[in-house]
């Protein structure tokens, strides 16, 4: 599996913890947001919201570990954008009940809001739970059928409610766009040449400094 980690500037602190964790777990790991606090150029969970729904649906990434001081900002900024199914993890539970139940594609992480002693363990349980169970097996075991249609029609609600991603880059403030596109590394791993979605290449590339 291809995991992204993107850490925005009020908890980039953290991004050494989370990579320390997870490079134990044999998957891909690309660091691709911030790794300390308030560093230039920055980004917001506004733009780190946005810069993981690039990289899942141009299938760069197949998750996401997102996450800011509470994780609540992160979380709202993803779920705007389709095809995202991201769920608030904040204890080893909710990661075994999250990845078995709803079957996301990103989570974001609680990264200062509770954050302190044992917290980098917290991290380890968190990971090893959500990478031990089977994504959108359901539970308990006997709402597995009805789990798995609720999570087809959920993504199916996010297919029809929003616009194309070329669309909704055109509409997006320059604002929120232009820092993400031209962020160190963003452009490499989107790598636009090799993008079935040639609309959407265009509209991005025109953002390019």
């Amino acid at each position: 599996m291809k995991i992204a980690v993107i850490n925005e500037t009020s908890a980039a602190d953290r991004n050494a913890d989370i990579l320390n964790v997870l490079e134990n777990t044999g998957n891909e790991i690309i660091n691709v947001g911030m790794k300390k606090n308030f560093e230039k150029p920055e980004l917001t969970y506004i733009h780190t919201g946005l810069l993981a729904a690039l990289l899942l649906n141009m299938n760069r990434v197949d998750y996401v570990v997102g996450g800011c001081g509470t994780g609540q900002g992160f979380l709202n900024s993803v779920l705007q954008y389709p095809s995202v199914i991201c769920g608030l993890i904040a204890s080893p539970m909710d990661a075994w009940l999250f990845t078995q139940i709803n079957g996301g594609n990103c989570i974001s992480l609680r990264l200062n809001q509770g954050y302190g002693w044992a917290s980098c363990e917290k991290l380890k349980f968190i990971f090893e739970r959500i990478f031990n169970v089977e994504s959108g097996c359901g539970y308990p075991p006997h709402r597995k059928e009805s789990q798995q249609q609720s999570l087809k029609t959920l993504k199916h609600i996010s297919e029809i409610s929003h616009r194309d991603f070329s669309e909704i880059i055109k509409l997006l403030p320059e604002s929120v766009v232009r820092p993400v596109i031209n962020y160190p590394g963003v452009l490499d791993l989107l790598n636009l040449d090799t993008l079935e979605n040639g609309e959407l290449a265009n509209v991005i590339a025109k953002y390019i400094d």
